[in-house]
């Protein structure tokens, strides 16, 4: 395993890991590419909707493999930490200052759906946290509207904050036992 690996996905991640999560931001680059070409936005749009797919797409396989739950659910790791991690993701106004039409207004609630999302989960029981965070995410996509150009944008920055990140690997056994099912 590269060093690189180490960086962009996790020590310790297996050849299929790692062939989903740089295949997955590689399509979803080229996707997020040919949306952007067809919708004849700016070069510099361009440029910028096609790194942000690469790593929003790659960051929601990545935070679901095993190797990053280690990493990112480590113990010592707090909500303060995952909270950092949350807030540092500012794509939603890139978004804004680049992409023609994606307004400053949606930048704002988009970010603060993920990171208001990410600070209310953190207070969330363990048990609900997972159903917690497919609530506010389906909720959340409801509330802004963006240039169809990048209609993948919100959806898969929800996927990887509040859907792949902030959950734990044993968030589904938690789930279950704190619903009554056998673990």
């Amino acid at each position: 395993m590269s060093r690189i690996d180490h960086v962009l996905i996790a020590p310790g991640a297996p050849g299929g890991d790692r062939l989903l999560c740089y295949g997955a931001a590689s399509a979803g680059a080229a996707l997020a590419l040919h949306q952007a070409l067809r919708a004849d936005l700016p070069w510099r749009a361009v440029v910028v909707v096609t790194i942000i797919a690469l790593d929003l797409y790659g960051g929601a396989v990545v935070n679901a493999t095993a190797a990053a739950k280690r990493t990112y659910h480590a113990p010592g790791r707090t909500a303060r930490h995952h909270l950092i991690f949350v807030g540092i993701h500012v794509q939603p106004f890139l978004m804004a200052w680049f992409v023609p039409a994606f307004t400053w207004d949606a930048a704002l609630t988009i970010y603060l759906i993920a990171w208001g999302g990410a600070a209310a989960l953190q207070f969330a029981p363990p048990g609900v946290r997972r159903p917690a965070a497919f609530a506010i995410a389906v909720l959340g996509l409801t509330l802004v509207t963006v240039p169809q150009a990048v209609a993948w944008f919100t959806p898969v920055l929800l996927i990887k904050l509040l859907l792949s990140y902030l959950q734990p690997a044993e968030a589904a056994s938690a789930h279950r036992t704190a619903c009554g099912a056998p673990p």
